[in-house]
Formats: C-alpha cells, structure tokens, sequence
C-alpha cells in the first residue's frame, strides 16, 4: 500500500544523527522550542538568517562568512546570501590532507585506483600549477570531455580552487553533442580522453576533441593519456602525465571569493533544442551539498559515498562534494551491467561502502534481472541508498528492503540539473514511507499547488518553491538580459520557482513525483502523471519498462503505452488485458492506455532518463530539435514507423 511505514528508525540511531544535533545546536543558539523536523523545517524557511548562520557554522564551512547572512529582495532572484563572504570550494574538500583514502576510481574493465588525501591533494596541486602556466584565472572556463576517473576529479577541484569555471560533458555524447555544450562556453583549456572503454568496447572520441577544440578559444587539448600517434585535434596538444611532469606538489594557493562567484556550468538536457548552460556558484553547491549530505544523508568523516554517475549528470558534482564531509568517494565509469548485473553489488561489498546511490531505473532494471544484492554478499556497512533521477516506484521501496537489506535509510530525492542538488528528500530521524519521498528538505519551500498557487494535499498539482535557496542558478550563460532564466523557472507563477514537476504532497509530509509537467496526460481533459501508469505497468513481469505519452485525436489525447518486453515475450491479447486490468485497479479506468504497442527500445537522454517528449514529438510528426541529447536516438525510426500505421 502507497504510503505505508515500511522503515522506522530507532530511538539510538535517531539520537546519533547529524541531524539531531544540529537540530539541538540550532535550538540552543536562537531558542527553539521544538526541534521535530517539521518545526526544524518551518524555522529553517521562515528564519533564513538564522537557518544559514546556523548551516555555515555547524557544517564546518571554511572561509570568512562576513557580517550579513542574507541581503533580502521582495524578488527571490534579487536575494543574496553571504554578500560579504570569502571562500573557495575546494579547500572545502582538501582539508587535512593525510593518508586517509579520498577517491577509490573504478572502471569496468577491471582498474582500481585509490589515492589517499594527500596523494589527492597533491596532485590537485599539480594541476593548478599547470593550469595556471596556462594563462588560466578566475571566471575563465576549462571544458572537459572525461570520464568520472581520478584525472576528471581532480582537474575540477583543480579549476574550483583557482576560481575558473568548469564544464563538462562525457563523452559518449559525440561531436555534435559535445560542442553544442562546452563551445557555448568559450573554454580557453580542453581537457579529454583521447578514448575510453564501454563494457569491453574501445571507443574513439577524437572527433568529439577536434569539434569542441575549432572553438577559438580553445589554446590548449590536455588527454588523459597518452596522445594517439598521429592525432591532430586542430590545437596543440599533451597528455596530463608530460603536462604534470616539470611540477612538484607543493601548497595550493586557494583562491577565495565571492560566496555567488561562478564555479560549475551544467547543461540541460537539450532534447527540445540547444541545451541551456546552468551557471552554478561555488558557495552555493558548497553548503547545499554538505547539507543534504551531511544532515539529510548523515555521511560521516570516514564513510564511504558512491554514486553511479558520468560526468554529464550533476550527481558527479555532488558526489565530490562528499570529500567535504570527510568521506571516501568512490567512482564507477564504464557499464554497471558488465560483466554481470551484480557488478555494482559486488564492488559495495569489497569497498565496504556505507552509501549507495543510484538512479531508480537501475534499481528497478536489476529487479527484472532477478538480482538480490543481499544474498552471499557482505553489506554489514550499508546504512542508506539513494535513488534519483526518476520517480521510485512503490514495487523499487519493496525491492530494496526486501532484497538489499531489511535495515537501511531508503533515500528517494528529486531536485535536478537547475538547482544541482535537490528539493526533496531523505531525512534520516523520519520513517520511511512506501513510494514516498520523505519530505521536503531544510531551507527548501517546496510545494504541490494549483492553477492559482495553492497548495493542494493529496493531489496532484505543479511542483514549486516559494523561496530563494542557495543553488538557484547564478544565470545561463550567453543570457544577458535574463529573459531564458525567467521563462524557465518563472513565468508560470510570480515570483515563485515552478520546477516542471507534476507532483502529490501527501498529509504524512512526504511527496510523490507523478511526472514530468511538460509531459502529463489530459485524456477528456484530465490531467494524469505519467509515473502513475509506470507504477502499474512495471509490476507486470513480462514488462521490462515502458513509456507513455499522449497523441491527439481529432481534438482531445488518447493515451499510447510502448512496452518493451522480456525477450522471448510477446504483446498477446491475454497479456494487453492483463495490464489494463492491473492499470484499472491500481489506479483508474482513466489512466487505461487507448493503444499499446511492443517495441524494441526506450529512447533516453544520455543521463539515462527516459525521453517521453522524443517519443510524443515523433508520433505527433513533429521534428526532434536534438537528437545528440539522446543515447539511441535510431531507436524513433520504429516509433515514427508505428505513427504512421496510427495516425492521430
């Protein structure tokens, strides 16, 4: 049953948690009288000055805060916080260096590096030195064409402790893909592998080099490895191990601004055109990162962070963030299927990591590939797994108490690329409810709300936030007059942040994401989340995944499922009302598809995340703006095939 307790925290684990504490230190600095999260959570929106001061001192944040903690504006855009602030992100992650691990990387095929956090903080050092050599300041850009591998970390904590401006893509995106990001930006230094290897297959991306270094401002291709014999990128050229090779490690000159200096540019998806390039502030990712991390996470000096990401994702970003905390992070690049679907499951057990991120269409793929993580491995040390990138289904909730491990915090949290951290979330002292993420986290006014802005519980409305937060982009880059930041975030509602989401706050505090806004069904004109389909659809056990969209019909939408089945499945009149009927009684004869079809393959952006909008545009004969931003873009063919056997 949605919604149902399925993990209670105890008394003692309550008691010890970051969050607790902090709670207390709060109450005892500005005399709070009631530290539940929901009190915790009212003062940390209605006092933002005291919620902040409190965060920056209790976090350990390391800098020179300034007299003011917040400089208000009737305009959430306007408001700044930390105006007289002095820091730099990267001391913030290479604090006392010793010989406690920082970063364990590994690769598919086998390789495993560890370096210590002085052997981390060593090379970093290193690399500023070379960058520097390079002409490289603050507010320049460094692009990056990498793998998620020790060279990619520390090349951007690199960037960051310079006060330079990294952004990256990986390189599975290909020529196009590549340059319509990172030559929006102008880098003056290119940083790349000249080649990687995806799951035993040796891939070439020197076409994706030679398209983003005919960037004028590119000076300078710096691989990670070796340069290919006979390579010509089109700018000169060397690989990290002779660009390195002239400097010692020695002291690294952080270079300390501006709390909303910029330090990271990320790149929306791009599947409705060019993407646009997120401008993030260093302060900002500091102190929201080691929030989440530290109080709605509690990672601890000494555990073990891993999350499954590329370097395209803004996971990536935040899972470096957790050398902040004090933790060892671990990196995986290449296939988390190969050899086996147990991979992943494997390396948590050997690494003996305490978090385990992913995205919920993992969880839910090594479900349907019958893995149970918890049988005959040893994951003693896991104490919290965190699930973005989709909506975890209600079946994802029971799959991992039941199959990873009984006694775990099941974190689902959701925010996105905009804010590169999240609006909801985990909280470690709150019990786990079945399909729900657990609540909206501090300093975050989110909210489901109506056509009007008002709130709405238990149902579904749009997803906003009412309040200026710390990672609210610092502009997009290119958008001088603020025009594409407002209409992104701002015209749907005055001075409020709608995020795109259609999502249900439920009276417990938690939420259920439903869908992508932009995406919502509206059969006979009533508005149906797509997630409350795939909820239904993906318990059906010849059904591997599946997606939905709406195509017009002489004026109204009929709902179109797409399923790809198990191999050696077919869509059987048997098992097409096997489905409707499990949609009909888990949700309502209105989410009943008027059309299904099998087909091979799901279009998904490169993050991994399914395409519903690729889909419906294709169907509706509308054209694909940019199918580089998809990783199987060949696959609409068989969808555009299908339309017009069907048309609307």
């Amino acid at each position: 049953m949605s919604g149902e307790v399925i993990w209670t925290p105890g008394d003692e684990a309550i008691g010890k948690t970051q969050m607790t504490a902090f709670a207390a230190a709060s109450a005892a600095q500005f005399g709070l009288a009631d530290i539940s999260y929901d009190a915790l959570h009212a003062w940390s929106v209605e006092k933002p000055e005291q919620f902040y001061a409190a965060l920056w001192d209790e976090l350990g944040i390391i800098g020179e805060r300034g007299e003011r903690v917040l400089e208000p504006s009737d305009d959430i855009r306007r408001v700044k916080f930390f105006p007289d602030a002095k820091i730099n992100y990267a001391e913030n992650l290479l604090f006392n260096p010793g010989n406690q691990a920082a970063l364990i990387a590994h690769r598919d095929d086998g390789t495993r590096r560890e370096l210590s956090r002085r052997e981390l903080h060593d090379l970093v050092s290193r690399i500023v030195q070379a960058l520097r050599a390079e002409g490289v300041g603050e507010g320049d850009r460094v692009a990056g064409i990498v793998t998620n591998d020790v060279e990619s970390i520390a090349t951007y904590l690199a960037v960051a402790a310079i006060g330079a401006i990294w952004a990256s893509c990986s390189p599975d995106f290909g020529p196009e893909g590549a340059s319509d990001r990172l030559n929006q930006v102008a880098p003056k230094v290119l940083v790349a592998v000249p080649s990687y290897t995806y799951a035993g297959k040796h891939v070439d991306v020197g076409p994706s080099i030679r398209a983003v270094a005919a960037e004028p401002s590119v000076q300078k291709v710096i691989s990670f490895g070796p340069v290919p014999e006979g390579a010509d990128y089109g700018k000169p050229a060397t690989s990290i191990e002779d660009w390195l090779a002239p400097l010692a490690p020695g002291e690294i000159d952080f270079n300390r601004g501006p709390f909303d200096r910029p330090m990271v540019i990320l790149f929306s998806s791009g599947t409705t055109g060019k993407p646009k390039c997120i401008v993030h502030r260093g302060g900002g990712l500091l102190l929201q990162h080691k929030k989440e991390q530290m109080l709605h996470c509690d990672i601890r000096p000494g555990d073990r962070l891993f999350y499954f990401t590329t370097c395209g994702w803004m996971m990536w970003n935040w899972l470096i963030s957790g050398l902040a905390a004090g933790a060892t992070i671990i990196s995986f690049d290449g296939n988390p299927s190969y050899p086996s679907a147990e991979r992943l499951f494997d390396l948590a057990a050997d690494e003996k990591v305490t978090h385990f991120g992913t995205s919920a269409k993992y969880i839910d793929a090594v479900e349907k590939a019958g893995v149970k993580p918890g049988e005959g491995r040893d994951l003693s040390a896991l104490r919290a797994v965190l699930s973005t990138g989709s909506p975890l289904l209600e079946a994802g909730f029971d799959y991992v108490y039941r199959d990873w491990k009984k006694d775990l915090h099941l974190a689902s949290i959701s925010g996105g690329t905009d804010i590169c951290g999240c609006f909801v979330g985990g909280v470690p002292t709150l019990p786990v409810r079945r399909g729900e993420i657990q609540a909206a986290m501090l300093g975050m006014d989110a909210d489901a709300v109506d056509d009007e802005a008002k709130s709405v519980i238990g149902e579904p409305g749009e997803f906003i936030c009412r309040n200026a937060h710390v990672t609210m982009p610092v502009m997009f880059w290119g958008d001088e007059s603020g025009e594409k930041y407002h209409s992104a975030y701002f015209d749907r509602f005055e001075n409020i942040w709608a995020h795109g989401d259609f999502i249900e706050r439920r009276k417990s505090g938690g939420f259920v994401i439903h869908g992508r806004s932009d995406t919502v069904l509206n059969p006979g004109g009533v508005r149906i989340g797509t997630a409350e389909i795939y909820r239904q659809v993906e318990t059906v056990p010849e059904v591997l995944e599946s997606v939905v969209v709406g195509q017009m019909v002489r004026g109204d939408q009929r709902v179109v499922l797409f399923l790809r089945l198990r191999e050696g499945e077919e869509l059987t009149d048997e098992l097409a009302t096997r489905i409707k009927k499990q949609i009909r009684a888990g949700a309502t004869p209105r989410h009943v598809p008027a059309l299904m079809a099998a087909v091979t393959d799901i279009p998904r952006t490169r993050s991994g995340k399914i395409s519903e909008i690729a889909v419906r545009d294709t169907i509706e004969g509308r054209p694909i703006k940019n199918t580089t931003a998809l990783a199987n873009a060949e696959c609409l063919a068989e969808y555009r095939d299908w339309s017009e056997a069907n048309p609307g």
